[in-house]
């Protein structure tokens, strides 16, 4: 188990999260009553609007904004936004805002039934990847990436946004099937610990407002007897343009863009007596609300405190410079709590304190300065909880410190340096999102150098006095929310609400300054005696240089384009943890504790400081079958991260503190594991599917105390000592004879011994044969299904290719059943997986969620398509989607630095020709109806079939 316990913590905060159909809640426009937490008036000048972007709307009020930017070449974003969501809906109507996202890709006027989205796979555009929609309280938003070289399908991405705003039918036929697919996506996202501990969260933090009780989910008792009526009249009523936006960006005429959104929208029309769209609010609490909630499938011991106050966007220049301070609070507020987790007495297993959107923004302009803590048990959370808030306390009474703001500022101006740099290199999607933002919430939309200007002009004006006195007012009196999510069985070692509040109010006694612990001192003593570049060859087919150097690494350059101010690199020689014996492999698998607690002197807060400002980063990894580097940097940091690489090679740090506290985590984490029924059953699969091996095997407690410092750290010296037989591989901005001197000083002086390196095979593989298992652990009518279909194969380019066309029409054939012809599930996943070392093999993997009382059926109608294609292949439809879906993903990895930089180390590792992928239009031309026909019966083969069920304990 190799899960960093940030990881973990990020899953704990997810979970405080309110409930929402797989999306994160936006913002949306709104009017705020006064409160007595109101922040003064902003002041400053108003911030003026992109002139790159053209802003217009219709007579009809539809608003649109249109801008070209050819990043990525070819391609354009466009999006339908509505300021509609499950906050409109009447209380018969509970779901049908989501409902209605649902029914957009279910029949239009122009695209009957699944026309639209069988024409836009064949297109190459991709369903849910690409093609995709959300519902949340107030907002309804569609996407479509769509090609621009295609003049067809380019006109046809706005009639089909035209569609969803004001065309789509509403076939009763349609509505009725679609019911289980909802009902089936309200089962797989919900159903759990997290659900029902929200049900008792939704009424405190919530309390006295219309979002209590308008999830856009909605009720599943309404969703499957609402009457037709009933989605019409919603449609009706709140899909009208002048509560809509067009939004294109792309490679594009913008004149004739904007023709197009005229000739497809102007036609809408408003309803002769308009609903109101009325605005929501939050009310205050002048008292703490507290709540202790807990549940038998909870696994941590987690509270939450949260000082709602009323906010805005940024409109204004005042409003960006506190944005600016917010920013720079949070980050140095993160880095106190980061030093004490590095601690072996550290009161909790992670800790996050931050100003910004109440609950990841659910209710518009209501902002909220949050703490989270997890402890290690419910006893333990009561101090965890008091230290956290005494973090709060300590920034409260006494402020940051002069070099904490250096930091935060060296940090805020390398990331405004960078935005410059890269801004004829910005993708399209990120200027969506700030339209989006304009349309639904009323926020700025500056050009990229006004924001330059204006950050930097920020900085320069920003006092640590005036930033400290804006902490001050983080911790307010009133409208205190205080929140404990905890195991069943811990429910009894729990503080009580009394307790809580007591915590609440005397964290801050007897805290003192904080003490900036800087190490002020250079990340390498010396520069080491730089190596040589022995060899130099080209492979010009994809602009590839080979260096060979003095102590035999060898160096992949790949010069580009594609970014402006990014360089990305990797590096791996082969050996890994595979190399370690079976007596100390826990030890070895633990090996990854060895760069994350540092480097050298530095541990990773003074490390964080050192490089303040600094764009430089690198770290080590010991996989399997491989050891070795990664990082990335702006050209002028690219010393820096050299000099990283260097420092983990050969002064790697041994830090007792933090090894410790970071065993000390695991073992919470694998003692409350199996309160979770998804845990309990991903530890099945993982064991049978490593035949038992005790390499394969899940963690459990009785490993953990087997794994030992001493042998990590020195597993992790001896994967590092000989680095003769590594490859780098590095890719972006930077001249090849520039870069040569750096490759020449870090890393052609990285320690080699000449030796030969290989992995080994421990023989952990998958069984032979067919194998059911069954899982009784949950308590909710939910189950869950994983098959595999899988054995070992020749690893060729040829057969690759046919089984990644075997995966996508199986992908196909199993949405449409499932999903469309069933209604049984709301999104099954087909994967493929393959591998060339230590064995080569390749497994089929069909997973979904569904009611228990359907599993059998289901499966057996996932085999009855896995036989179809067996005797007939892949249909002449589907083939053509995969196609065209294929050529549209590589023209946009092909120019894209980490495709090439995951490309390049790949075909080194399996032996593969360096421009294997300029042949795959001729690898495309091979796969046809019988190839997948034969490719089927080859590689589906249910004599080796894995069949794995999650159903309710009995």
């Amino acid at each position: 188990m190799k899960k960093n316990i940030y990881i973990l913590a990020i899953g704990l905060v997810a979970q405080l999260a309110v409930y929402s159909p797989g999306y994160a809640q936006k913002k949306a426009t709104a009017a705020k009553t006064s409160a007595s937490t109101t922040v003064k008036k902003s002041t400053g000048q108003v911030i003026p609007n992109d002139p790159n972007v053209k802003i217009g709307k219709l007579p009809n009020g539809l608003t649109y904004y249109i801008r070209k930017n050819a990043e990525p070449k070819n391609r354009a974003e466009l999006y339908l936004a509505t300021r509609i969501g499950s906050l409109m809906e009447n209380d018969d109507q509970l779901g049908l805002a989501h409902f209605t996202e649902h029914m957009a890709f279910n029949g239009s006027k122009d695209f009957p039934k699944n026309d639209m989205i069988n024409y836009l796979q064949k297109a190459g555009v991709r369903f849910g990847a690409d093609l995709n929609a959300y519902t949340s309280f107030n907002q309804t938003v569609y996407q479509l990436p769509i090609p621009t070289d295609s003049a067809s399908v380019f006109k046809s991405g706005f009639k089909i946004l035209a569609n969803w705003a004001g065309k789509i039918t509403m076939d009763g036929e349609e509505i009725d099937k679609e019911r289980g697919v909802i009902i089936e996506e309200d089962r797989q996202r919900g159903k759990n610990a997290q659900e029902r501990m929200q049900k008792q969260m939704l009424p405190l933090i919530l309390k006295g407002s219309r979002y209590e009780n308008r999830l856009p989910i909605g009720k599943v008792d309404l969703l499957k007897t609402f009457t037709h009526d009933k989605i019409r009249n919603f449609y009706k009523d709140w899909y009208r343009p002048n509560l809509q936006a067009v939004i294109a960006v792309g490679d594009f005429d913008v004149n004739e863009v904007e023709q197009l959104i005229k000739q497809n929208f102007s036609e809408l029309t408003n309803p002769a007596n308009p609903r109101p769209r009325l605005v929501y609010d939050l009310p205050d609490n002048k008292e703490p609300l507290v709540k202790v909630i807990t549940d038998p499938e909870q696994p941590y011991n987690v509270a939450q405190i949260m000082y709602k106050q009323r906010g805005g966007v940024v409109k204004t220049t005042a409003d960006f410079k506190k944005s600016l301070m917010y920013s720079m609070i949070n980050s140095m507020i993160a880095a106190r709590l980061q030093e004490i987790l590095q601690k072996g007495n550290a009161p909790f297993l992670f800790a996050q304190s931050s100003y910004g959107p109440f609950q990841g923004g659910l209710v518009p302009n209501i902002n909220a300065f949050q703490t989270v803590v997890v402890a290690g048990s419910g006893a333990a959370l009561e101090k965890a909880l008091t230290a956290g808030l005494a973090e709060n306390e300590r920034v409260s009474k006494f402020g940051f410190l002069p070099s904490e703001l250096e930091v935060a500022k060296k940090n805020i101006s390398a990331g405004n340096e960078k935005r410059l740099k890269e801004k004829d290199k910005t993708p399209s999607a990120s200027f969506v999102q700030k339209y989006l933002n304009n349309f639904l919430e009323g926020s700025s939309i500056a050009s990229t150098e006004y924001g330059y200007e204006l950050t930097k002009k920020t900085l320069e004006e920003i006092s640590l006095a005036e930033l400290n006195a804006l902490a001050k007012t983080l911790i307010t009196k009133d409208n205190q929310i205080v929140l404990v999510q905890a195991p069943e069985k811990d429910k009894a070692t729990l503080p009580t609400e009394a307790q809580l509040l007591s915590v609440l109010k005397n964290a801050g006694n007897g805290v003192t300054p904080y003490v900036d612990n800087s190490i002020n001192k250079p990340l390498l003593d010396k520069k080491p005696v730089a190596g040589k570049i022995v060899a130099e060859k080209k492979i010009d087919a994809v602009g590839v240089t080979e260096l060979t150097l003095s102590n035999g690494i060898k160096v992949l350059l790949k010069p580009t384009d594609f970014k402006n101010d990014q360089i990305v690199f990797s590096s791996f020689g082969k050996g890994g943890t595979s190399l370690a014996g079976n007596g100390d492999f826990r030890s070895a698998e633990m090996v990854s504790l060895i760069p994350e607690s540092g480097v050298g002197d530095f541990n990773p807060s003074n490390l964080n400081k050192l490089l303040a400002g600094n764009t430089g980063s690198a770290t080590a990894y010991v996989s399997d079958l491989y050891q070795g580097f990664s990082g990335g940097a702006s050209p002028k940091d690219l010393e820096t991260a050299f000099q990283l690489v260097y420092a983990y090679a050969t002064k790697p740090r041994k830090d007792v503190e933090i090894f410790n506290k970071n065993i000390g985590d695991y073992k919470v984490i694998l003692g409350s594991k199996n309160a979770n029924p998804n845990s309990v059953f991903a530890d099945t699969v993982q064991a049978v599917l490593s035949s038992y091996h005790e390499r394969g095997m899940p963690m459990n407690l009785v490993d953990i105390d087997k794994i030992s410092l001493d042998k990590a750290f020195d597993f992790y010296k001896d994967r590092f000592a000989d680095l003769g037989d590594q490859t780098f591989v590095i890719v972006g901005a930077f001249d090849v004879d520039k870069i040569k001197p750096l490759i020449e000083t870090y890393i052609a002086s990285l320690p080699a011994a000449g030796k030969p390196q290989n992995f080994v095979d421990n023989g952990v593989n998958p069984p032979v044969g067919k194998i059911s298992k069954t899982v009784y652990k949950g308590l909710e009518d939910k189950a869950a299904v994983e098959l595999y279909l899988h054995g070992d194969y020749e690893y060729t380019p040829e057969n690759n290719v046919q089984l990644e066309a075997l995966n996508e029409a199986l992908k196909i054939k199993i949405l449409e059943r499932l999903r469309e012809k069933e209604s049984g599930v709301y999104s099954p996943k087909v994967s493929l997986s393959t591998g060339k070392y230590p064995k080569a093999h390749y497994y089929f993997t069909i997973s979904f969620s569904c009611a228990p009382a359907n599993v059998d059926k289901l499966i057996a109608a996932s085999l009855d398509e896995v036989n179809k294609i067996k005797q007939s292949g892949a249909s002449t439809d589907d083939l053509a989607k995969f196609k065209s879906e294929e050529q549209r993903q590589m023209e946009l990895s092909l120019r894209n630095n980490g495709f090439w930089l995951g490309y390049l180390a790949s075909a080194v590792k399996n032996g593969e020709p360096l421009d294997l992928v300029l042949q795959q239009p001729k690898l495309m031309e091979q796969v046809t109806v019988e190839s997948t026909k034969a490719a089927a019966n080859k590689y589906l083969n249910e004599n080796n079939y894995l069949r794995f069920v999650l159903v309710p304990q009995k």
